[in-house]
């Protein structure tokens, strides 16, 4: 080693046994003997240099692939030169890795694995024997033993002297049909059906009635049982029972106490007429027909007042057992100030509503026929849109209106306001499903945006008669009717449409032998208090059951106490409490 190399390896390397504290202290590296770094040889030389990683095969192969894969850009930016050399080598690039890769994808098969605990025939039947399964899956828990010689097999199971059951008339069933599934036999069958049709007819029995059998013993082996007692609700007002007495079947009647005193709900008509005597308590059947009254009267957009009252009644049953029946509309009132401004009585076979007006003032009741006469509202609701110009909500820029909207719920019926043709029923632009009705004189009137059409083309209409339902179909924005007139072929405004009254359907007189009857019908409907059907109802005395025991209680019995009242005619839905609360309010 020369001079300048004993220098290299003094500035490099410190002495052995020489501790270097300077670069301790200072944080610098500390200087490594020699030895420490290349080891002595055999011979106190040093050894001779390891060779060195990039001298090796694998390196010299390695190193030429990647200098292969360079110049060759197996991986060049595929969002650059689309479609040159380059970016398609790119492209097979992607799509191998892409294959091999899905090449790799792992299958779904079963993969079959050992179970933890191998178990024969005895041990899964002992771990049979310790489950608790319910009845549903069969209920096979538990130790099966087999009978052995202390068993001894009986001739016969015995039965239950008496036997309960309830069974409820379905849609389309016969009274005779539904005793033999419940396990009459035929005589005891043939003789209740001529009991009972003996009474009331077997048709006109509601379905939805429920029956409350006692069957007794069976008489042989294999025979039907007995019939010892049947209970239903024949009508409104009757309760029907077929009792065993001695050795044949009677008949016993048990009238009901029914109270027939109509319902009278009276109320302010305020913001709306609609939501005034939903919060009074009438019945939407009740509202309905009552708006239907008056509209063909008064226009129910321009000529009700806040201020102005409605009264309502209508035919109310209640019976001494507790159900409830709402029948037909009896009278339709409006009052301005106090006094009477529109009354309407049902009156007559056909059960029409009759202005009390007409009987002295015939006028009254409208124009002679050929005089023209105003129409009433299409559909029961309110007017949201008149004719003329308007932005149009839909297509955003003013055009000309043709017609006169009227909100109302979806499905409800869309009548003719007067007689007519029908020249086009369906689907018709944006008025969506149309129908067009022609009048006679060159006066038309045509009904849009209906969910359903109710009418075909080239049928006769009448004024009233149901020709669609409200919709939305079309260029609209909820459900409404466009109603529109037509005169000449032009359009014109609706509300100041007129017809001939024979076209337009006619108001109901009076007839002058009558007129006695009807002061005093509609005197007696007057009188009736608010809220007068809704008072306390003493209860029937009940007649004595013919039950096998008369101190058990019936199943028929726990349902009416879980039901909704006793067995028989279905009560139509009402809202006493509500309509109780209204009239205390409103009475006066």
């Amino acid at each position: 080693m020369n001079a300048q190399g004993a220098h290299r390896d003094k500035r490099l390397f410190k002495e052995p046994g020489q501790v270097d504290e300077g670069a301790y202290r200072a944080g610098r590296p500390a200087l490594l003997v020699r030895a420490q770094i290349v080891g002595p040889g055999p011979d106190g030389e040093a050894a001779p240099a390891a060779p060195r990683p990039q001298d090796s095969r694998l390196h010299r192969a390695r190193t030429a692939i990647e200098a292969w894969c360079a110049r060759l850009d197996l991986a060049p930016d595929l969002a650059e030169d689309i479609g040159s050399k380059r970016w398609l080598r790119g492209l097979g690039t992607m799509l191998g890795l892409g294959v091999f890769a899905i090449s790799l994808w792992p299958d779904f098969s079963v993969v079959e694995a050992a179970v933890a605990l191998p178990a024969d025939v005895s041990v899964r039947d002992e771990f049979r024997s310790q489950m608790i399964l319910p009845l549903a899956q069969g209920g096979e828990s538990g130790r099966h033993m087999g009978a052995t010689l202390a068993v001894r097999p009986l001739a016969g199971a015995p039965e239950r002297p008496s036997l309960q059951l309830v069974a409820t008339l379905g849609q389309g069933d016969t009274l005779g049909g539904m005793l033999s599934r419940a396990g009459l036999g035929a005589a005891d069958i043939a003789r209740v059906n001529a009991l009972v049709s003996s009474a009331v007819p077997l048709n006109q029995i509601a379905p939805g009635t429920r029956f409350a059998v006692t069957l007794g013993r069976r008489p042989d082996a294999g025979a039907p049982r007995a019939l010892q007692d049947i209970d239903f609700r024949a009508q409104f007002d009757l309760d029907l029972s077929v009792a065993r007495q001695g050795e044949g079947l009677a008949l016993v009647r048990r009238p009901i106490a029914v109270d027939t005193t109509p319902l009278r709900i009276r109320g302010t008509v305020g913001s709306s007429l609609y939501r005034s005597a939903r919060n009074a308590g009438a019945p939407i059947a009740a509202i309905q027909d009552y708006l239907r009254a008056i509209d063909s009267h008064v226009s129910l957009e321009s000529d009700l007042a806040a201020t102005d009252a409605f009264d309502i009644v209508v035919a109310y049953k209640r019976s001494a057992s507790g159900e409830r029946q709402l029948g037909d509309l009896l009278y339709a009132g409006l009052e301005r100030g106090g006094k009477p401004r529109l009354q309407l009585l049902r009156w007559g076979k056909a059960g029409a509503m009759v202005a009390a007006g007409s009987f002295s003032n015939p006028g009254f009741v409208g124009p002679s026929v050929g005089e023209p006469r105003a129409i009433g509202a299409p559909v029961a609701g309110h007017i949201t849109s008149l004719y003329g110009m308007r932005r149009h909500p839909i297509l955003g820029f003013v055009r000309m209106h043709a017609g006169v909207d009227f909100g109302a719920a979806y499905g409800s019926p869309i009548f003719a306001v007067a007689d007519g043709v029908v020249s086009f029923a369906g689907r018709h632009g944006g008025h969506g499903n149309y129908v067009r009705l022609e009048h006679g004189g060159g006066n038309g009137t045509g009904y849009g945006h209906m969910s359903r059409i109710a009418v075909s083309p080239g049928a006769h209409v009448s004024a009233g008669q149901v020709i669609g339902y409200v919709g939305s179909s079309g260029l609209s924005t909820g459900p409404h009717l466009h109603f529109e007139a037509y005169q000449g072929g032009h359009t014109i405004n609706p509300l100041g449409l007129r017809f001939a009254a024979s076209t337009v359907a006619a108001r109901p007189q009076v007839d002058q032998h009558e007129l006695g009857a009807f002061k005093q019908r509609l005197a007696a409907i007057m009188a009736i208090r608010p809220g007068a059907a809704l008072g306390a109802l003493a209860p029937a005395p009940v007649a004595a059951r013919h039950d096998a025991d008369a101190g058990s209680r019936r199943e028929i019995d726990r349902l009416t106490d879980q039901g909704d009242g006793t067995p028989g005619l279905k009560a139509r839905p009402t809202r006493p409490a509500l309509a109780l609360a209204a009239e205390l309010r409103n009475r006066n």
